[in-house]
């Protein structure tokens, strides 16, 4: 029995089909069928292909007739088709002008923008058969995954401690010890590791479908791909080749399926998204989607028909645009609906901000929208607040009272001071306070903190090289950054000498001990908390292989390590007035004042001098914060090459200063710190970090 708005009227060989509705886009199931429905301005006419899977000719080909054209908007629904074996695209008519930016070609078989699901590349590193012209295909998947009362958990901000990771270079390195080496699947059998350490939220990059394939090619150190997939083929689906069940088209239910367990175990999962190009790239790229669909409408444009770059990538997609707008909302709005993800984080989102002509608008549209959405209203926004133009925007990013900010600042001024950089001192005071110069009006988890991520050294190679060692990506290492302030403490990457070492290991606990008691929500890199190295490699942006893999041998190695990273992460979330999403640094229940900056005497700090000794300490009210105790918080940081001994702030009668954790690790387990001889001092080693916590006896 059919509806009357779903009664066939047109039939083509064994299919039946009439005109669809409108919206929603992409391919929808339906009663006894699919409703699919594009947009395109500019085309002049549309044939929806429809093929049997790997097939390389289609089955059907329909042209959507006039009538089923509303507005800019082509639908049809038909009826017959079955489901799970079936790929689809389009044939869009019109104007071939590349002058003008009109790209139309009806011999072009294209990909559905809105497609929930993308075959091809189901297999990670199987190379395509290049003469198959339609490389993408759409598939139609069943959106009834039972999640079993699951939603977004909605962790405060500012409680987050996150870590980014990379799909397949969490687990694909044969010591991971998972079964299923390199996929979704591959994150469940870590949690417990994840939980150990104490991370409660993880980002993954980009796992939006993309070709690994782009730009492949052979060198003398082995195959190079495009292995981080910051080039987006389909925003509305996951990436099939990180996938078991990609085969068989059940990659979206596997990858709903992880998010779920990581739910379970307080673990939430932000993505990372690339909004600002696409893999159709310049002139010379390929027509895989938007560019045939309709690329006066996609992309910024030239006056004569050439692509804007301001993302480094060869095109910049026109984010402000109505319609692509849309596209962008619909996407947020389904992977948090569809998939519950917590949040994104937003590749080069200053492009995001850019108009028509590529200016940066004050109060961009986007923006605007994704702040203020109804589905978006607890999801987390965090934006990478540069380009590849020129624009940087870190403190200032148009943020509509809900977007925080990969702080670059925090981690450009701690690195040079950790490796000696006095004249850091004042600011960098100013960014283990939250940032307050630059997010006063937003709260302190408006900052992102960290000292490394995936685009760089990591943190045992910004102790180990002075300089990038990208020679293994065939590009005669001009790849990469070069303003990588690292400091390889006396020897360029690995090294026998024990003392090397030793200073090594004490560095990188500095960065992480500032780190992870600065105010903000600090961000690690997987695999740093057990020293993990890419052997000088900080643009590994092409490598599959050992270089990108975490190696798990060195959490054994590095065992001491691991657990001063996991110590302090529970140090952190046990004492709320580091995490607290204030600027109110004034006095409180505990007559001292909430954050105080000291140098090697207290209370005496010149903060616009620069200097190589601070110390700052955090006084938390219990009544304001319902802990069991009032407790003080004193962190000591000796970035000079000489050791200092620092005098500490008198506490109230009835406190003492307890040493909790130094360049050797903690003292003891909470509650069984070592209280200090010396109640009125500390002397602290050549670059060394200290925590002291004072308490009632």
């Amino acid at each position: 029995m059919y509806y009357i708005d779903t009664f066939p009227t047109n039939k083509i060989g064994d299919l039946e089909y009439c005109i669809g509705r409108v919206l929603p886009f992409g391919a929808t199931i339906i009663d006894n069928g699919v409703n699919f429905s594009v947009f395109s301005k500019e085309a002049t006419g549309c044939t929806l292909v429809l093929y049997h899977h790997g097939q390389e000719k289609p089955f059907a080909e329909i042209p959507f007739p006039e009538e089923f054209r509303i507005g800019n908007v082509y639908s049809m629904m038909v009826f017959g088709i079955q489901i799970e074996t079936t790929e689809y695209g389009y044939r869009f008519d019109g104007e071939y002008a590349p002058e003008k930016g009109l790209l139309f070609d009806r011999n072009n078989v294209l990909l559905d923008p809105y497609a929930k699901s993308v075959s091809g590349r189901t297999e990670w590193g199987r190379e395509p058969d290049y003469s198959v012209q339609f490389q993408h295909r759409g598939q139609i998947i069943r959106e009834d995954f039972c999640w079993e009362g699951d939603k977004p958990l909605e962790i405060p901000q500012n409680e987050l401690v996150i870590y980014e990771m990379h799909v397949r270079s969490f687990t694909e390195h044969e010591s991971s010890g998972v079964q299923f080496r390199g996929t979704y699947t591959g994150i469940t059998e870590k949690i417990p590791y994840l939980k150990k350490l104490g991370v409660n939220c993880i980002e993954l990059m980009p796992i939006f479908e993309f070709d690994e394939f782009e730009n492949s090619r052979e060198t003398e150190s082995g195959r190079l791909y495009n292995y981080w997939g910051y080039s987006t083929v389909d925003f509305f689906a996951p990436k099939a080749g990180y996938s078991l069940a990609a085969a068989v088209g059940m990659e979206a239910d596997e990858l709903k399926s992880v998010i779920r367990k990581l739910h379970e175990n307080g673990i939430e999962v932000i993505l990372d998204v690339v909004f600002n190009h696409t893999a159709e790239g310049n002139e010379n790229g390929p027509a895989i989607s938007y560019r045939g669909i309709d690329n006066r409408t996609y992309y910024l444009l030239t006056p004569d028909g050439y692509y804007y770059n301001f993302s480094g990538c060869g095109n910049t997609m026109n984010c402000n645009n109505p319609v692509v707008r849309n596209v962008v909302l619909d996407c947020l709005r389904y992977w948090v609906s569809a998939y519950h993800v917590d949040g994104f984080r937003f590749d080069l989102a200053s492009i995001l901000s850019r108009d028509e002509n590529g200016a940066p608008m004050l109060d961009p549209p986007l923006l605007d929208s994704i702040a203020h959405d109804a589905v978006l209203g607890k999801s987390i926004l965090i934006a990478e607040a540069w380009d590849a133009g020129g624009l940087y925007q870190v403190g200032s990013f148009p943020a509509f009272g809900r977007w925080a900010e990969w702080n670059g600042k925090y981690r450009d001024c701690l690195r040079s001071f950790i490796k000696g950089g006095a004249e850091c001192a004042p600011e960098l005071c100013r960014r283990i306070r939250g940032s307050n110069d630059m997010y006063g009006g937003r709260g302190s988890s408006a900052s992102i903190n960290l000292v490394t991520c995936h685009d760089g050294f990591t943190l045992y190679d910004l102790t180990a090289y002075n300089g990038k060692h990208n020679e293994a990506n065939g590009e005669d290492n001009r790849d990469g950054c070069d303003d990588n302030r690292s400091w390889n403490c006396g020897a360029e990457g690995e090294t026998d000498d024990p003392e090397i070492n030793a200073l090594r290991f004490r560095q990188m606990k500095n960065m992480l001990t500032v780190l992870l008691t600065s105010k903000g929500i600090p961000m690690l890199l997987s695999g740093d908390e057990f020293a993990n190295t890419q052997w000088g490699n900080n643009n590994a942006y092409c490598q599959d292989n050992e270089i990108s893999w975490l190696d798990w041998t060195y959490l054994e190695k590095n065992r001491e390590l691991f657990d001063y990273v996991r110590r302090l992460i529970s140090f952190r979330k046990a004492h709320p007035v580091i995490t607290a999403d204030t600027y109110d640094f004034g006095n409180n229940g505990t007559s001292y004042p909430e954050m105080s900056f000291h140098g090697t005497n207290a209370w005496d700090i010149d903060e616009n001098s620069p200097g190589l000794c601070l110390a700052y300490m955090y006084a938390e009210d219990s009544r304001k914060y319902g802990t069991k105790n009032d407790c003080f918080i004193y962190i000591a940081v000796n970035a000079h090459w000489e050791e200092h001994r620092f005098g500490l702030p008198e506490l109230p009668d009835g406190f003492e200063w307890k040493l909790v954790c130094e360049a050797y690790g903690f003292s003891a387990d909470p509650g069984g710190e070592k209280r200090l001889e010396d109640q009125r001092g500390i002397m602290l080693g050549a670059r060394t970090t200290a925590i002291l916590m004072g308490e009632k006896t």
